[in-house]
């Protein structure tokens, strides 16, 4: 008995959690006798119902937790032998499909990808879809934030070392009076010049923009910022590694699924990108190795693919 309950806990470890370990799981389930099964479902109230004729059945929500826990490692193995350009398609039509909540993922494709890239993903968008990238997001975001996301979505920026540092103290001085002095009508994110600047400019004036932006005010642009999708903007353009650091620690300490999700993408597409920086800023931040935050948290295979990930060198 005392075996057949260290095997339970065994059991109900293996299945909570982000992933799921394979390896216990079959190890466990495959030579359990009728009445060791029926010991796991009498310890796990949470994860069966047990009706007036003493049947148990599974509680739908698990059901529905452990499909998705089962599916880690097939979707981050898919989306690792894609294209990059077909792996942002793909992840920009799910972003789209669930709507607001994940914008983000949309910001993130926009801002951290190259001219090449970005172009690359939305030529891959129309093969798959039959339909632009940018029309789809004219067609399907029906907020203030559509204007913004169309036009990061359509750049092609410069990618060259050349500032001109005059322009982007101007520039910086400017948007500080839209961010200081905007009035409660017109929403900062509908502001024609700040979509103009975000959306045209080169990564590396934008950064110069930051700088000056807080020569200015004594505070960053992000920080000053109260929209969520001008912050993650600015964030990606200006910070990535920091920006890509927070997701990572939120997607592990989130339980919702679909923000938790976010620990595949982030390593599968910066994997061969920058991942040393992050791993690098997410230690700073969080006094912890990326590394050991994902083997507390991960299970089973997909820990194990994740970990190989970020231990590549680029």
């Amino acid at each position: 008995m005392a075996l057949i309950n260290q095997e339970v806990a065994a059991l109900t470890t293996a299945l909570s959690g982000i992933g799921i370990d394979e390896k216990s799981v079959i190890s466990i389930l495959g030579k359990w006798e009728p009445n060791e099964r029926e010991s796991f479902r009498d310890a796990n109230a949470n994860f069966f119902v047990k009706d007036e004729r003493n049947f148990h059945k599974w509680n739908d929500h698990w059901v529905r937790f452990l499909k998705h826990e089962f599916m880690r490692i097939k979707n981050a193995v898919v989306l690792r032998a894609m294209h990059p350009w077909e792996r942002d398609a793909r992840l920009a039509k799910e972003a789209l499909k669930k709507g607001p909540q994940a914008y983000g993922v949309l910001i993130e494709i926009a801002c951290s990808r190259s001219s090449d890239q970005l172009l690359g993903a939305r030529k891959a968008y129309h093969a798959l879809f039959d339909h632009s990238f940018e029309e789809e997001l004219a067609t399907h975001v029906p907020t203030n934030e559509r204007k913004l996301l169309v036009a990061l979505a359509s750049a092609y920026r410069y990618e060259g070392p050349k500032v001109k540092e005059e322009d982007a103290e101007h520039e910086a001085q400017e948007i500080f009076k839209v961010v200081k002095k905007n009035g409660p009508n017109k929403p900062i994110i509908e502001n024609d010049e700040i979509i103009r600047i975000l959306s045209t400019r080169s990564k590396l004036h934008i950064q110069a923009i930051y700088k000056y932006y807080h020569k200015i005010s004594g505070s960053y642009l992000d920080e000053d910022l109260e929209d969520v999708r001008l912050k993650e903007t600015v964030q990606c353009f200006c910070a990535p590694h920091t920006y890509f650091a927070k997701v990572l620690e939120g997607a592990m300490r989130s339980e919702d699924k679909n923000i938790n999700k976010a620990l595949t993408r982030v390593i599968v597409t910066r994997a061969e990108i920058d991942m040393p920086k992050i791993k690098e800023e997410f230690q700073k931040l969080y006094g912890a190795s990326l590394s050991e935050k994902i083997a507390d948290v991960a299970k089973g295979n997909y820990k194990d693919f994740l970990l190989a990930l970020i231990a590549r060198e680029k």
